[in-house]
């Protein structure tokens, strides 16, 4: 990664960190054009950014386009679970369970210690279940 790629990331990470979500949004998007134009961008950093600026998304409630970030980075990082978890939570929002359980799953699978995973996945089944026993 470049000098620049790298300044604008930590630029990214300090505006995500205080709260200044705006601003870390217009700079993981910066970071992200960049990198999808550079041969040397880490895979790994690339999917962090996509993880955070949907994590902003998220938070925005633009669930759809923060589900989008978190495939991004689940595609550039398949071994990060947490994007994994987070696009697992939206599910759960919108009621897709079984897809949310999946997302938990896997997150778990690569971290069977990522606590937040365990207890989403639980919700999950009894909620699913309370469904089914409805009707609906």
């Amino acid at each position: 990664m470049e000098d620049n790629e790298r300044i604008i990331l930590q630029k990214a990470h300090n505006e995500f960190n205080t709260e200044n979500y705006k601003r870390a949004e217009a700079l993981y998007s910066q970071f992200i054009e960049l990198c999808t134009k550079s041969r040397y961008c880490s895979p790994h950093d690339l999917a962090v950014a996509y993880n955070n600026r949907g994590q902003v998304k998220y938070l925005r409630v633009d669930f759809y386009e923060a589900m989008d970030d978190y495939n991004e980075a689940i595609q550039m990082n398949c071994q990060f679970e947490v994007p994994l978890y987070n696009r697992g939570l939206i599910r759960y929002r919108l009621g897709f369970f079984k897809e949310a359980e999946d997302d938990f799953r896997r997150a778990l699978e690569l971290n069977p210690d990522f606590k937040d995973a365990k207890e989403s996945l639980c919700q999950t089944l009894l909620d699913r279940e309370e469904k089914l026993k409805r009707g609906y």
